[in-house]
């Protein structure tokens, strides 16, 4: 039988799949929202976690980014008593469901078991947990030998960019104001293109094109198209999705941008 608890008792039967090594954080109550909001998960500080031995209120520490691009989360949940497990954004927004798990069915005591050759019978909310945390996986690509050195040369220098951990300066131009496809709400939510934008630092570095969500702090700027800001914050490796069944043009992307800036902040018109 789950146990239900809001306190730091939880069940030794649990899985958990604990972050390797760090993961990010938030830095604050309005970058947390943009994530959970992004997500699609309800702005709040917990959120049921269940499984067929408890059910119990987790809190979102923080989350792991990974995929060729980035464009992928884990996220990282704290239970009452410390421990932590990496869970799928969308199976955690499933077991807000009153009806998740239902589908587990407990057997009486004294019910005929079947025969399983030995091996513990698996959940279908374990079967779920760890069909999510595969689907996460990103299958290599084969990698054919350059062809000569010249070949060689080239691709390494249209290696990646390497891109800083930390918060740094930027400056950018805004290009157009777009919608982008949020799979996660399933609904498209408005995004900010910006062009010629650079770390500024002892050696910049040039980026091109980043994107950012349109967040309540940034519209209260009423920023155009054409001015040029001056700003801090995070940038990671994330294509921007076009949007879907966009109705006005002027809000369709019409440029591939594979950098996201995240959490902009002391932002200067020049």
């Amino acid at each position: 039988m789950a146990i239900s608890t809001t306190t730091s008792k939880q069940s030794p039967l649990s899985r958990y799949i604990p972050p390797k090594g760090m993961f990010e954080t938030f830095e604050g109550e309005a970058p947390y929202l943009e994530k959970v909001k992004e997500w699609g998960l309800s702005a709040k500080k917990e959120f049921w976690y269940k499984d067929r031995y408890q059910h119990c209120l987790v809190k979102i520490k923080g989350y792991e980014v990974f995929g060729e691009t980035a464009e992928y989360n884990t996220l990282v949940v704290e239970f009452p008593d410390g421990a932590l497990t990496c869970i799928h954004p969308a199976y955690l927004k499933e077991m807000q469901s009153s009806n998740f798990g239902k589908e587990i069915i407990e057997q009486p005591d004294n019910a005929p078991k079947a025969d399983t050759g030995g091996m513990e019978q698996t959940t279908v909310s374990e079967t779920a947990e760890i069909a999510s945390a595969q689907a996460l996986a990103i299958p290599k690509k084969n990698v054919k030998p350059a062809a000569n050195k010249e070949t060689k040369a080239q691709k390494e220098t249209a290696s990646k960019l390497v891109l800083p951990e930390d918060k740094v300066h930027f400056t950018a131009k805004v290009k157009q104001f777009a919608l982008s496809w949020n799979h996660f709400n399933e609904d498209n939510e408005e995004v900010i293109v910006f062009q010629d934008v650079r770390i500024d630092q002892e050696e910049p570095i040039e980026i091109g094109l980043a994107w950012c969500s349109h967040s309540k702090t940034l519209k209260k700027l009423e920023l155009e198209p054409g001015q040029e800001l001056e700003f801090h914050g995070k940038i990671v490796k994330k294509s921007l999705p076009k949007g879907k069944d966009v109705e006005d043009e002027s809000m369709l992307l019409d440029v591939s941008v594979g950098y996201k800036i995240n959490n902009p902040s002391k932002i200067v018109k020049r």
